[in-house]
């Protein structure tokens, strides 16, 4: 382990040399770190081949595409974990467009055979998915604490990067709660780590020291200057995600039902507003309109915590289950309502 090169001794052996103030530790506890975690992770980890059908402007006839990535076993029975943009592109321009994945197969560590898959449930909103192939006897992976994860401590990316299958990268856990925002202008709570991340690796393991799995690889930042920065979504908040993709094929979500803008101080004292998120529009039979919120409504507290945005209102809305009770306090006509709605599943 990497913490036996900060011990300091006096004692000098075939293992390690004394150089001035400085001790050369054998790294012969690293590299078997390496290999067992290595050997733990493999069997677990798969290679994902995506077909699609490719509708363009220039050519009557539709042509076919693939994408490769990885997933990770997450039951004997069949159930792999993995990206949502991996079986789910979203690939599209002006000048052609992807059709959904017309088939699925995967490759076991290990195994010459192809599994043809089935997509069980996707979730674009956390960038997961699981898929499942008709085989038992699979190796699980074991999953581990991400909430304990420490700056610092060793980290190893295990996937099919472009194709080869079950490689190998290993490095440290750059930062954790690092917010990342996609192409796509979403917001993810990653963990970062400088273990290579490339294409193809998408929906691997990244594994601790212990051959557990820490978070699902999601992508990486490149361009020029820019090395050794990719991301994992952190394992224990995809637990109770394809919990329920495996049991309902989506992910049931509490729903208030309105659009709303954020007022900040500059724009609220425009408009002789208090700061809050300003109810552009109610959706017909939603939990607001249900619950009596109104166009025009600017909401300042929900269960009593005071909101500035609609990521405020979001994060203590999913805090709730279906079926609960939420109060608003909003400001109408200069006066202050309390509001209470009973949350909806998301459509």
């Amino acid at each position: 382990m990497l913490e036996h090169g900060l011990t300091q001794t006096s004692t000098t052996t075939s293992s390690e040399t004394n150089i001035g103030n400085t001790n050369l530790i054998s790294l012969s506890n690293y590299s078997d770190t390496g290999v067992g975690v290595a050997a733990k992770v493999q069997p677990s980890v798969v290679g994902i081949t995506v077909e699609y059908t490719v509708n363009s402007l220039f050519s009557r006839q539709p042509s076919s595409a693939s994408a490769e990535g990885s997933g990770v076993i997450i039951s004997e029975n069949g159930y792999i974990l993995t990206n949502n943009h991996i079986v789910n592109s979203s690939s599209n321009s002006s000048f052609y467009q992807l059709t959904e994945a017309t088939k699925v197969t995967v490759h076991l560590y290990g195994d010459e055979t192809v599994y043809e898959a089935e997509i069980v449930g996707t979730d674009s909103e956390t960038d997961l998915a699981v898929i499942k192939i008709d085989k038992t006897g699979l190796t699980a992976a074991t999953l581990g604490d991400s909430d304990s994860v420490k700056v610092g401590e060793f980290a190893m990316a295990v996937g099919n990067p472009l194709g080869m299958q079950n490689s190998v990268t290993s490095g440290i856990i750059s930062a954790v709660n690092r917010e990342v925002t996609d192409s796509d202008g979403k917001e993810y709570t990653l963990i970062q780590t400088d273990a290579a991340i490339n294409s193809g690796n998408s929906g691997g393991a990244l594994v601790n020291s212990n051959g557990e799995v820490i978070g699902i690889n999601t992508l990486k930042l490149s361009g020029t200057g820019i090395e050794g920065m990719g991301f994992a979504i952190p394992i224990n908040s995809t637990k109770e995600i394809y919990e329920q993709l495996i049991q309902y094929s989506k992910v049931k979500r509490p729903y208030i039902g309105i659009s709303g803008l954020d007022l900040d101080e500059e724009t609220a004292e425009r408009y002789d507003l208090p700061i809050g998120v300003y109810v552009r529009s109610v959706e017909d039979f939603s939990a607001a309109q249900k619950g009596g919120i109104k166009a025009g409504d600017v909401i300042l507290k929900a269960d009593d915590k005071e909101i500035k945005t609609m990521d405020d209102l979001d994060e203590i809305k999913l805090s709730h289950q279906i079926g609960d009770e939420m109060k608003l306090t909003v400001s109408r006509d200069g006066k202050e309502i309390d509001i209470t709605i009973k949350l909806l599943e998301q459509p």
